[in-house]
């Protein structure tokens, strides 16, 4: 048998997977990340305390 007979035709066109470390979840995530971090700042700015301060544990 020759390599050729083994190799299928056609290449499936698969979707990419939902959850999992794939570039969509990842981008999801640091977006998330950075608005966290934006309102912690705003937050800071506005009370005047830091974060934790803010939420009673310090």
């Amino acid at each position: 048998m020759s390599k050729n007979n083994l190799e299928p035709s056609v290449t499936p066109d698969l979707e990419d997977p939902k959850f999992g470390f794939n570039s969509y979840a990842e981008r999801l995530n640091s977006r998330a990340a950075m608005i966290g971090f934006a309102a912690i700042l705003l937050i800071e700015y506005l009370t005047g305390k830091g974060f934790l301060a803010w939420l009673g544990l310090q």
